[in-house]
């Protein structure tokens, strides 16, 4: 990789960095308040991160979200849970990091099989959005079962059975959000840009 190509992907992720910070920081751009929980929609820049840059520079991007997250839950908590539960790094940086992580690998594995961009895209958001939903809602029931259960009004006994239906109801737009919109900018920055799927 020459000098300015590495200069060029410095430029990029730094824009990306900002975007997250923004979305993170400001609700309604990262983070759509309903109640005691937040629908989801800035995993799509870690996934566009992952994708386009690499898996590193996704996990670095998922990383920022994940530590702007802990900074939200101190400074502006939007949900009842943000103080308790999102300024442990465990529920609010891994699985953020592993988004990037999983997002990454499968986008580059996929492409590498079948060279299609959107294909390979789709199923990358897919499964990094799963895995940022389903691990946080898992976390928060592991590590906190009686406080999320009291929260939710539900007995300890009932409560997976209550994140599960989260899992679906919040994983399930946040699915379709990602799956639609993180190949529509994925194609734009390949084709606008030196950025080259597979690299």
């Amino acid at each position: 990789m020459n000098t300015k190509n590495k200069t060029y992907r410095l430029t990029i992720r730094a824009i990306l960095t900002a975007i997250i910070i923004v979305q993170a920081m400001i609700p309604f751009f990262g983070y759509i308040p309903l109640g005691i929980v937040s629908v989801t929609i800035i995993h799509i820049t870690v996934i566009v991160a992952a994708i386009t840059l690499g898996m590193k520079d996704g996990m670095f991007i998922g990383l920022m979200w994940g530590i702007f997250t802990i900074i939200r839950a101190f400074t502006s908590p939007s949900t009842p849970l943000d103080i308790a539960v999102f300024t442990n790094p465990i529920i609010s940086v891994v699985p953020r990091v592993l988004v990037g992580l999983v997002s990454g690998f499968l986008f580059q594995w996929l492409y590498r099989k079948s060279k299609k961009v959107v294909f390979s895209s789709v199923i990358a958001a897919i499964f990094g959005t799963l895995t940022n939903t389903v691990l946080v809602l898992g976390l928060m029931g592991l590590l906190y079962t009686n406080l999320v259960a009291k929260t939710y009004g539900v007995d300890t006994s009932a409560l997976f059975t209550t994140l599960s239906a989260l899992v679906v109801t919040n994983g399930i737009p946040e699915v379709i959000a990602a799956a639609v919109i993180t190949p529509i900018i994925v194609k734009a920055l390949f084709a606008s840009t030196q950025l080259k799927p597979g690299e």
